[in-house]
């Protein structure tokens, strides 16, 4: 359990605390509706309850307490259990979801069995004519322990639901075998019918018993993800501590829990990161793939940062923790993951309040049903069937789950793309959305300058430049002077030894090679520049410096932050996918303009040299012109624009003000990541809509099918068992999204 502040709706900002729970005894919609309509009657509290992941989400003020949280989903009839969390965040795994589809198993198991057998003794002419009378009443002793003891749930649920005047789908289970089961035993023992049901009953339970026992495990198969993430992390780890008296370094191997920031540990070939943390000693490949989805190793060395429970590749590291427990970065996607499936999109709201009355409104019709056949002439069995028909198959269970278990298999499918969407409502935006802004440095380009152009005056070989300027920039640690050093080596230049170094602040560098001075820097360290120097400055595709000796620059050497790899092919998708892509960057307009023709945005839609304030009202501009903004950055001066989009798309690798400013967190570095995050986005929400489409549809067709009389019992079980067993199915297509799909 955690504290937070939050807003009431009423008035004042009020310390609200959240506590999450884990819920036992639901079994459809109608249920889950009910609990959080009950918690949500209390004064201040703000409940969701998701059927999908059988949890609670509920902020209450600190008038209440927890044991009245629990309390209230007790006397409504559902268990409630506190997930409590460990030191890294993570819930315990529940063991009564094993425990129910064990006994959901067994439950399945013989009620098939034992209606496969009432069946061929009702049904196959030969064996009915030869037990005669007989078959009756083995029908009837086969098909008690299936009404009894395999329909249990059903009828335990119905009886707690009544106590409370309410109704669930287990009630028109119950209602609708009890009445079969009630006339049949009548008519046995009285003989005043022929017309006897127990097939109906034992056929109908064990439709449903297969129904919710696959349903069970397509749902634990869409918690997967989930599971997988809470699973990552390393269980011990290997840290060095100080021995005092000797003032050696001593490993021990203790469990992750004692791990505190500021320790080191080492992470040997083949072993786990236990936590984030910066390289101390060693280098080696990282195989990030489990946490960014990020497919290519990724190489480190000293003072790289790396992530917990991301795989060490060759070498022997030796990391400082920086961060642990709850603050790690699988810790937070965890968290994000969880938001996002236990909460709800505004479509799933709307299903809901149907649900609720839905029950209702069933029973309703099936007792008109029941009237109606009795007065148009029919007797009372014949009037009997249909009545439970309608009963049978209109349990909403395929509504309650159309939507929460797309979101769970498609936000989980989104973690281990590397794609984080912060809350289900997210998706609605991810449909509108038509312009996609994209920040240069970092999004669209790798963020580290590296070298691109060497242009000399005379006869002076490019190598023979090279060779200066890097020799000079070897004493510097100015990003653009590490960028030409390695530059020449990539080249195959070694730099020359210096002496008499000198760092010119804002101008660059002088150090003597042999006897020579040799300067690099800008164009005012010199006397004289070349025309041919000044129109390589005046290029603008980066950042030119110019070298020279004896006052006369001799050539110029050009370090530009490069597009990605997969820029090009990431704006094409990004069209494909019906966006328009804008550039906007704080450089100036000739690199930016270069950068747009590279990757394949128009020229009219790069803006350039813009402030932090500048990008906030610049997204203002595009939605004042109708379109709706997604807005892609990394930076701390992105966080406003990021927060004022119609969709803000953080870069993991950036700051964390502007994963917090955003609605969804890429952990790849890679602006494919912005395409797939929209495309699976908006697969989720099609896949939610086809399955609403299917519940609304299957009932609106079903229910007058079985009042008048078109359905048997048994179909009308079958049908509803599949309907739900369709939805899920439907749902966990989403398992398979692949990065090029829109």
């Amino acid at each position: 359990m955690s504290t937070s502040t939050s807003k009431s709706g009423a008035a004042s900002s009020a310390e609200l605390q959240h506590v999450d729970l884990d819920i036992t005894g639901m079994t459809c919609a109608s249920c889950s509706a009910r609990i959080e309509r009950k918690l949500n009657k209390l004064d201040g509290v703000e409940a969701s309850v998701n059927l999908a992941t059988e949890k609670a989400s509920v902020n209450f003020p600190s008038a209440l307490s927890i044991a009245d949280i629990v309390a209230t989903v007790e006397k409504t009839g559902y268990g409630a259990t506190v997930l409590e969390r460990d030191r890294s965040g993570r819930a315990p795994a529940m063991t009564h979801d094993v425990v129910s589809k064990n006994s959901l198993r067994t439950r399945m198991i013989a009620a098939s069995v034992l209606a496969a057998v009432v069946v061929v003794i009702h049904m196959v002419p030969p064996v009915a004519d030869a037990l005669g009378t007989t078959g009756h009443w083995l029908q009837f002793l086969l098909t008690v322990p299936v009404y009894l003891w395999a329909a249990w749930p059903f009828h335990r649920a119905a009886v707690i639901n009544a106590r409370h005047l309410s109704s669930t789908m287990d009630t028109l289970v119950s209602v609708g075998t009890t009445a079969a089961m009630g006339w049949s035993v009548a008519a046995l023992f009285t003989g005043f019918s022929h017309d006897m049901y127990f097939e109906t009953v034992a056929v109908v339970t064990a439709f449903l018993l297969v129904g919710r026992y696959i349903e069970a495990r397509a749902k634990a198969q869409g918690r997967s993800a989930l599971t997988s993430l809470l699973e990552l992390g390393a269980k011990d780890v290997a840290i060095l501590r100080h021995e005092a008296r000797s003032g050696s370094w001593t490993e021990v191997r203790v469990p992750i829990e004692e791990l505190e920031t500021g320790m080191r540990f080492i992470v040997r070939p083949g072993e786990k990161v236990a936590t984030d943390g910066r390289v101390i000693d060693g280098s080696s490949t990282i195989d990030a793939s489990m946490v960014t989805g990020e497919s290519m190793p990724v190489e480190v060395t000293t003072d790289d940062d790396v992530t917990g429970a991301t795989v060490n590749g060759h070498g022997r590291l030796v990391v400082e923790a920086t961060r642990v427990g709850r603050e790690t970065t699988l810790a937070r996607v965890t968290a994000l993951v969880e938001q996002a499936q236990t909460g709800k999109a505004p479509v799933q709201r709307l299903a809901d309040r149907i649900s609720a009355v839905f029950v209702p409104v069933v029973l309703v019709i099936a007792l008109v049903t029941f009237v109606l056949w009795l007065v148009t002439g029919h007797s009372v069995a014949e009037a009997l069937a249909p009545a439970v028909a309608v009963l049978i198959i209109a349990c909403p269970c395929a509504l309650g789950l159309a939507t929460p278990t797309a979101l769970l298999t498609g936000t989980g499918r989104g973690a281990e793309l590397g794609i984080l969407i912060k809350g289900p409502q997210i998706l609605e935006s991810t449909r509108r959305v038509d312009t996609v802004v994209l920040d240069k440095t970092g999004t669209l380009t790798t963020g580290e300058p590296v070298l691109t152009d060497v242009v000399t005056a005379g006869a002076l070989p490019q190598e023979a430049a090279l060779k200066a300027a890097a020799s000079v920039e070897t004493g510097s640690e100015h990003p653009v002077a590490r960028a030409i050093v390695v530059g020449a080596r990539e080249r195959g230049v070694s730099p020359s030894e210096i002496t008499d170094f000198t760092n010119l602040p804002g101008q660059g560098a002088r150090a003597k090679i042999k006897d020579v001075e040799v300067t690099v820097g800008k164009a005012d360290l010199f006397d004289e520049v070349p025309s041919v120097l000044r129109q390589a400055l005046e290029a603008g595709t980066g950042t030119t410096v110019l070298v020279g000796w004896a006052g006369t620059a001799r050539a110029a050497i050009t370090v530009a932050d490069t597009p990605r790899p997969s820029s090009v092919e990431a704006v094409a998708r990004l069209r494909e996918l019906g966006l328009t892509p804008y550039l906007l960057t704080g450089d100036n307009e000739h690199t930016a303009r270069a950068v747009a023709q590279q990757v394949g945005i128009d020229a009219t839609n790069v803006d350039a040299g813009v402030l932090p304030q500048d990008k906030f009202a610049r997204i203002v501009a595009l939605q004042e012109e109708g379109k709706v903004v997604a807005m892609v950055g990394d930076g701390v001066n992105d966080a406003a624009a990021l927060a004022q989009a119609d969709l803000g798309m953080a870069m993991g690798s950036g700051t964390d003000v502007a994963a917090e400013s955003a609605d969804i967190v890429l952990m790849r570095s890679d602006v494919e990541a912005v395409a797939d995050a929209i495309g699976l986005s908006r697969r989720t929400l099609r896949i939610i809509q086809e399955n609403l489409a299917w519940a609304f549809g299957y009932n609106i067709l079903a229910i007058p099918l079985a009042a008048f009389g078109m359905l048997t019992p048994m179909i009308a079980g079958g049908a509803m068992a599949m309907s739900s067993v369709l939805v899920v199915l439907n749902s966990l297509r989403l398992k398979g999204y692949g990065r090029r799909q829109a």
